[in-house]
């Protein structure tokens, strides 16, 4: 799909890259190049996020009164474009794209003057605490208790697979405050604070070598009520909302982007000449148009004040399976020398040498990383489940 850009437009996609030029040290363009998943270490995010709030600029999902840009949905794509070919490193979405809508949705007046702007100019870094040992995709069967205690909940409990946890002073969580009626019923959606007493953080390492998951342990937690979003035991609505906004986006640019370098590397290493590569590129690119036409129809929800609904989970089944098929080609891209582990040369400004090729010292990472998108937010499976109830009336 291709835009057929404004005078307008053609001048604000000036402005960007002009932006981009002058803001983007080479060090954040270095670590956005280099990035391995959807996730980058706080450091490098928050350095972008900063400059990135000091134009302005730092959430242009937002409404202006909350501190949008006002941009059209052209102008938002533009930007993701050019963010996504100037190799900015991505911003961590727990806080700007899914608890921000939530709390501009759900939250209290005092909630949304407390956290909003902290989320903007990122005092306040979150993760997210949803699934649980043995409560991933089956989310309702969360077990964390939260138990009312005078004002506060007291909680226990664990959470599983919490991205970044180990740099976030704040979580928000599902607590369970009622095993009464459907499992659904009795969710409540929680802002914790990260330094509470009683909170442990345990690293998991991935099969890349990456340091992005965690454990986190609640012994005796106390949580003030006041944290609650919405009702007591109403979290499911809360978090029904949240994951439309984590499983859409707008991924179609930063896919065009690396489906445009792994070609790039194909066609260095002589692996372009082979036909069945090149049709399954071509597939890919076919692939991506139809996710540009969904990113549109979500886009155009939202405009209109609607949610995104079942095209969510659309959208979500088509950019994660997208990704994937882009990590194999750039696997074979890279050939042998994928396999090379060299996560101490691979991290940004590293001095270290390494061996093969510099788009090789990322292919086989980012292929391990990509392995969970299928699963994380909703498994691929549960939301072709959904689409088949909401959609189809199956």
């Amino acid at each position: 799909m291709e835009f057929a850009l404004s005078a307008d437009d053609l001048a604000f996609r000036e402005e960007v890259r002009s932006f981009l030029k002058e803001r983007l040290t080479p060090d954040l363009r270095e670590a956005g190049a280099r990035m391995t998943s959807v996730f980058i270490d706080k450091p490098w995010s928050i350095a972008w996020q900063k400059i990135l709030h000091e134009k302005g600029w730092v959430a242009p999902d937002w409404p202006v009164e909350h501190g949008g840009t006002g941009w059209t949905e052209t102008q938002r794509y533009i930007f993701a474009s050019e963010c996504a070919l100037a190799s900015a490193p991505a911003l961590a979405p727990q806080g700007l794209k899914m608890v921000g809508p939530v709390l501009m949705h759900y939250g209290t007046p005092e909630q949304k003057a407390h956290y909003l702007p902290r989320l903007l100019s990122g005092e306040d870094f979150w993760c997210q605490g949803y699934s649980e040992p043995g409560s991933g995709s089956d989310l309702a069967s969360l077990r964390m208790a939260a138990v009312p205690d005078g004002d506060d909940y007291v909680l226990n409990g664990s959470k599983i697979w919490t991205t970044h946890a180990h740099f976030a002073n704040r979580i928000f969580c599902l607590v369970r405050t009622s095993t009464a009626g459907k499992p659904q019923e009795g969710i409540t959606f929680l802002l914790i604070d990260m330094e509470t007493p009683g909170i442990t953080v345990r690293p998991i390492l991935s099969l890349s070598g990456d340091h992005d998951l965690n454990e986190v342990f609640f012994d005796d937690v106390r949580v003030p009520q006041a944290n609650r979003v919405g009702r007591e035991n109403d979290g499911w609505t809360v978090a029904k909302y949240l994951l439309e906004f984590e499983r859409g986006g707008r991924a179609s640019a930063g896919l065009k982007v690396g489906l445009g370098r792994v070609r790039e590397q194909a066609r260095a290493e002589g692996v372009l000449a082979d036909p069945a590569y090149r049709r399954r590129m071509l597939e890919a690119e076919a692939n991506l148009s139809a996710i540009e036409m969904t990113e549109q129809l979500i886009l155009s929800a939202l405009t209109g004040g609607k949610n995104p609904g079942p095209l969510s989970s659309l959208l979500k089944i088509q950019s994660t399976e997208a990704m994937q098929k882009i990590d194999e080609l750039g696997i074979e891209a890279a050939g042998l020398y994928g396999s090379v582990e060299q996560t101490a040369a691979r991290q940004p400004m590293s001095q270290l040498p390494y061996v093969g090729p510099e788009h090789s010292l990322t292919a086989m990472p980012r292929y391990f990383n990509n392995r969970a998108a299928t699963i994380y937010g909703g498994s691929n499976e549960i939301q072709r489940n959904l689409i088949a109830k909401i959609v189809l009336g199956l």
